[in-house]
């Protein structure tokens, strides 16, 4: 049985290797240490909300948000940052319950929505589509990157 949790402190042991692992995924160096750091600081200051996927008490995915503000609109939204599914569990429908769950907790605290971004090669793209997620035709985005 698949349960959706909100995550806080007590969960960290094991979304930890999770989002490491999710780092790992897009070619960043392995740091367990820092990656359970990095999200403790987050749930503690409620800079963002993780919900986590458990297969009975394992830990298999996770997808975390940051809240936004829309000006125009005068609503919070949500930055869909994260989502990872553990390689062995892909395929089960376990991000669609990741995102429906995101979908859930938007609606709640009445978000204008959710925004993702992703590499236009993800497969996940059809995922996002079926889920009614739109694809953004309209507005063109840019990011700027700090250099030391």
């Amino acid at each position: 049985m698949i349960t959706i949790v909100k995550a806080d402190q007590q969960h960290l042991e094991s979304l930890a290797p999770l989002f490491d692992a999710y780092r790992v995924f897009y070619e960043q160096e392995s740091d367990l240490a820092s990656a359970r750091e990095f999200l403790s600081q987050r749930i503690s200051r409620n800079e963002s909300t993780v919900f986590m996927a458990f297969s009975d008490d394992q830990a298999i995915g996770f997808t975390q948000l940051y809240p936004l503000f829309s000006s125009v609109s005068l609503k919070p939204m949500h930055l869909l940052n994260d989502l990872y599914v553990d390689a062995s569990f892909r395929g089960k429908g376990i991000a669609s319950l990741l995102l429906n769950e995101a979908k859930r907790f938007a609606l709640e605290n009445g978000s204008k929505g959710l925004s993702l971004e992703t590499h236009n090669t993800n497969p996940a793209q059809a995922l996002y589509e079926r889920l009614d997620w739109e694809k953004d035709e309209e507005y063109l985005h840019y990011f700027w990157k700090a250099t030391s």
